[in-house]
């Protein structure tokens, strides 16, 4: 490997971009649990912030529970968290479809601070009402910086040249 390629590496892993991720896939907190007419699922990703953005997201899906009865396009879902470690104020939102599909719904919510929530999905729809409760720990996005993922990386970089560059002069014939 030349130095040339050492200082490219070196140069990608130092400017990386700015993604807009976090720090696990959303998980499952209600499976396929029957409530009413309807059959509920509630994943969330419950990150905190503390600068007031909604980071607590939550997907709802939902079913008939009885088969062949469809789901109506007017059915109404609202997802609210209220933190149960402390005082504080509920916070609630229409859980609107994801794209044309309407058993499948999204909400991001505000969670200011880490701790255990109470999170309840209440449906209401031409199959009549339902809800279902949970709860759920949110957490800061703790996810590094790049360049401090870089800087992490760098040694087994040099560890992983030095032993390439070692292997390559013992492959070298010796002249005399």
């Amino acid at each position: 490997m030349t130095r040339l390629g050492c200082w490219t590496i070196v140069a990608v892993l130092m400017t990386g971009a700015v993604v807009e991720a976090h720090s696990g896939p959303p998980y499952p907190i209600v499976s396929n649990r029957v409530s009413g007419a309807y059959e509920i699922s509630l994943w969330t990703d419950p990150d905190t912030t503390d600068d007031g953005s909604a980071a607590g997201k939550f997907w709802v899906t939902i079913d008939s529970a009885r088969k062949g009865v469809a789901l109506a396009p007017d059915t109404r879902v609202r997802v609210s968290i209220r933190p149960l470690d402390r005082e504080g104020p509920v916070r609630a939102g229409v859980a609107e479809p994801v794209g044309h599909d309407a058993s499948s719904r999204f909400v991001a919510l505000v969670m200011d601070h880490e701790g255990p929530y109470a999170v309840r999905a209440t449906i209401e729809g031409p199959l009549g009402p339902a809800d279902v409760d949970a709860s759920v720990d949110a957490t800061y996005d703790l996810r590094p910086q790049p360049i401090t993922m870089a800087l992490a990386l760098l040694p087994f970089l040099l560890v992983g040249f030095l032993w390439l560059k070692l292997l390559l002069r013992r492959r070298q014939p010796r002249s005399r």
